[in-house]
């Protein structure tokens, strides 16, 4: 075993090498059933690397069959190089996540075809004629099923992992596997509910323009006490299996597909928090349209079908999660034995509305935390950063920055989802 140099925490496996081009042509070749799905002779195969997020390194393999996405974990975070070490067996969790979920997503997320446990590397399905929806929100593009499949995504994955579904035991040993993905936990911690409330080297801003908006949010007593609350709900609410990372970048789609990517994050908590990450995200997407209008095209449109994707994704959430939940189960959460009659069914459908409100509010609340977060702290987003005009930029930041802090101070004034849609144009 080889320690990275400076690191006391992250440890190298002897067998460990980082798949370079020549490397992840070896590397396939060395697999039949990949070799075979690519076709033809190795050295023909078009290798190009996709590297698009923070932490990983990502290739795109074509053949004269067809083509493997491959991802490999670094032992340090890609962007920022080794002056910040990660653990390797993110890569694990993230082949676990999927493994597990594949059953119940099927469709909606690329299929895992190989993972090497050695290399912290897998192979999955390429996806070769879809790109980010971050990207095409921002090019002025229109999905009209991605937030509804996104919605499904979350609402299958998370009621099949959840004890509302299976017995507590099977829940717990899936909770004891993921609680040891310690390193993209305190990532989360962190970047999301620490970081941006403190002086921290690794924050970054629009500066001057957010100079005395970031100074407010580190003397904004009400905001903090209600971050920290939604940071330990995140930490000790362990309802299901999350994706963890689920914004608008980990989403790849064509106008008929939708598929979630990028499951490294995986851990046990609030459902609120994956549903509140993705809104945050079309919030964003929302209040950044301006930056991105021409003389052609104001954006007033687009800005307004976003916004509505808002709604279409609530709405088909719990549409989708409340089928599941009212029909017969196994599961230790709300035994069905206890609903049988037909007093019994109208008990159980006000449960499930108060149920369904009580996470409304836990949605709008990681939605603003994820809105600061990627404002103030470390990892920013396209949707703003891609704005070459700063004053521009910082005024639309200070705008979702405002409309994230109501999200999360003041959740009960949003009854319903128009009520934060309304919110949202008016603070535009």
């Amino acid at each position: 075993m080889a320690r990275l140099p400076g690191s006391h925490s992250v440890i190298v496996p002897a067998g460990y090498e980082r798949l370079d081009l020549t490397g992840v042509r070896r590397w396939l070749a060395a697999q039949p059933a990949l070799s075979a799905r690519l076709g033809g002779a190795p050295d023909t195969w078009q290798i190009r690397e996709v590297s698009d997020g923070n932490l990983n390194v990502v290739y795109v393999v074509t053949g004269s069959g067809g083509g493997v996405c491959v991802k490999q974990s670094l032992p340090y975070v890609r962007v920022a190089g080794e002056s910040w070490p990660m653990p390797l067996e993110r890569a694990y969790f993230e082949q676990l996540y999927l493994r597990i979920s594949e059953p119940y997503v099927s469709g909606l997320a690329p299929t895992l075809l190989h993972y090497d446990s050695e290399r912290f590397a897998m192979a999955m399905e390429l996806l070769a004629e879809h790109i980010i929806l971050r990207r095409g929100l921002i090019a002025g593009h229109r999905y009209p099923l991605a937030a509804r499949c996104v919605a499904e995504y979350i609402a299958r994955r998370a009621f099949a992992t959840s004890v509302l579904c299976d017995p507590f035991e099977q829940v717990n040993e899936r909770l004891a596997a993921f609680s040891r993905n310690h390193a993209l936990l305190r990532i989360t911690v962190d970047l999301i509910f620490t970081h941006p409330y403190l002086v921290n080297e690794r924050n970054r801003w629009t500066t001057p323009q957010l100079d005395d908006v970031v100074r407010g949010l580190r003397t904004d007593a009400e905001l903090k006490a209600a971050v920290a609350r939604l940071g330990h709900r995140f930490l000790t609410v362990q309802e299901t299996l999350l994706h963890g990372d689920l914004h608008t970048g980990s989403i790849m789609v064509t106008a008929t597909d939708t598929r979630v990517i990028d499951a490294e994050f995986a851990a046990y908590g609030p459902i609120g928090f994956d549903l509140g990450l993705f809104v945050g995200n079309l919030l964003m997407a929302y209040f950044s349209q301006p930056g991105h209008a021409t003389t052609r095209d104001e954006r007033l449109e687009h800005g307004e079908w976003i916004l509505a994707q808002i709604g279409e994704f609530w709405g088909e959430f719990v549409a989708k999660f409340d089928a599941l939940w009212s029909a017969p189960r196994v599961g230790d959460g709300y035994p069905s034995a206890f609903f049988t009659s037909p007093p019994d069914a109208k008990a159980f459908a006000r449960e499930r509305e108060r149920w369904f409100s009580l996470l409304f509010a836990d949605t709008l609340g990681y939605a603003g935390a994820e809105i600061i977060r990627r404002i103030v702290g470390f990892a920013h987003n396209l949707d703003f950063e891609s704005i070459a005009d700063s004053n521009m930029r910082g005024d639309l930041e200070k705008r979702a920055l405002a409309f994230a802090r109501q999200l999360i101070v003041g959740p009960e004034a949003f009854s319903v989802v128009d009520d934060v849609l309304n919110g949202a144009r008016r603070q535009s």
